[in-house]
């Protein structure tokens, strides 16, 4: 791997080609460079599975979390816990943020031990969080004076798809980082999408995506729970259901947890929840208010209020299953 370009400046050369997705099979093998250190702030169920996918390599990662139990498990992985973002960003030449929204990102970055202060000179800044477009810019542009370059990469899959390398990322930046990283880009994911060279479009492809998959989710549910309710086998329906014209990916992934009662969460709720409300953000700066993303949201929200912040966003087929049985529909 080679050390990692200066940032380049200047006007965005426009939207490059999308590149399509990249068989798992297909990739080139990666390998890690003994004299590069990279470090991942915020080992949630992501950026865990993104530490442990380097180190299982054999790529040198230093990681930190505000959860010392996060540290155990990536110490148990071989990567080197420490006990600020500043001090596992010393010296490195990548830096993974994969923290929950923008307020976690600028703390890490910019904070009291932030990292943009002790990485390598000409370092690269990948952040993965999902979060307001005109946040990343923010981002980009305070790290372009340091010196120090910015890949827009948000992240979806999963965390089991994190851990496997078949995720989906979603990358726009600079050229020269691009070139720098893609072979452990690859690595990571198997699903690679080059968006563009302005960090902030990652973000608004990210969002949008998430608010269809929230509007997806939303509908699932709530087709389910009329099934229920007017007497049939949930278990069956979904079946036919995962053959058939109504079928969406995170529609039979949750709902099949769901029918067997499984709410440990892998995405939680309030992470919709907010890019829901992200995504409808960004879309009332340009003047547009999505009607079947509103009310979507709307749920996201009222699961909120019901008490399920905390489980896995599978719990919106509950909130539907209470709201119909509360309307008065016939149930068995």
């Amino acid at each position: 791997m080679t050390a990692p370009g200066s940032v380049s400046g200047g006007p965005s050369a426009g939207p490059l080609p999308s590149r399509p997705a990249i068989p798992s099979g297909d990739r080139p093998a990666f390998t890690p460079d003994a004299g590069l250190q990279c470090a991942v702030v915020g080992i949630g169920n992501m950026g865990l599975a993104m530490a442990l996918r380097l180190r299982d390599a054999g790529q040198a990662v230093r990681v930190h979390d505000i959860d010392p139990a996060r540290h155990a498990l990536a110490e148990a992985g071989g990567c080197v816990a420490c006990a600020s973002p500043a001090e596992a960003a010393a010296g490195c030449a990548l830096l993974i943020v994969a923290v929950v929204d923008a307020a976690q990102t600028d703390a890490v970055l910019f904070g009291d031990q932030g990292a943009a202060a002790t990485l390598a000179p000409g370092a690269t800044v990948m952040l993965c969080p999902t979060i307001g477009p005109a946040d990343v810019e923010r981002f980009a542009a305070r790290l372009a004076v340091a010196g120090l370059a910015c890949l827009d990469a948000p992240m979806s899959g999963g965390p089991v798809r994190a851990r496997d390398g078949t995720m989906s990322l979603m990358v726009a930046g600079a050229d020269a980082a691009w070139r720098t990283w893609q072979p452990l880009l690859q690595h990571l994911a198997a699903r690679l999408f080059r968006i563009g060279e302005t960090p902030g479009d990652g973000a608004r492809t990210k969002l949008v995506n998430n608010l269809l998959a929230a509007i997806n989710l939303a509908g699932a549910a709530e087709a389910l729970a009329l099934a229920q309710q007017l007497g049939l086998d949930g278990a069956q329906t979904l079946a036919v259901i995962g053959e058939s014209s109504g079928a969406s990916w995170i529609g039979g992934d949750r709902l099949a947890r769901a029918l067997q009662g499984d709410f440990a969460p892998r995405a939680h709720t309030t992470l919709l929840a907010k890019d829901s409300t992200l995504a409808l953000a960004m879309a009332a700066q340009a003047g547009l208010q999505p009607r079947l993303g509103t009310a979507a949201a709307a749920q996201f929200q009222a699961a909120l209020a019901a008490g399920f912040a905390g489980d896995d966003d599978a719990r919106l087929l509950s909130l539907l299953q209470q709201q119909f049985a509360a309307a008065g529909l016939p149930g068995n």
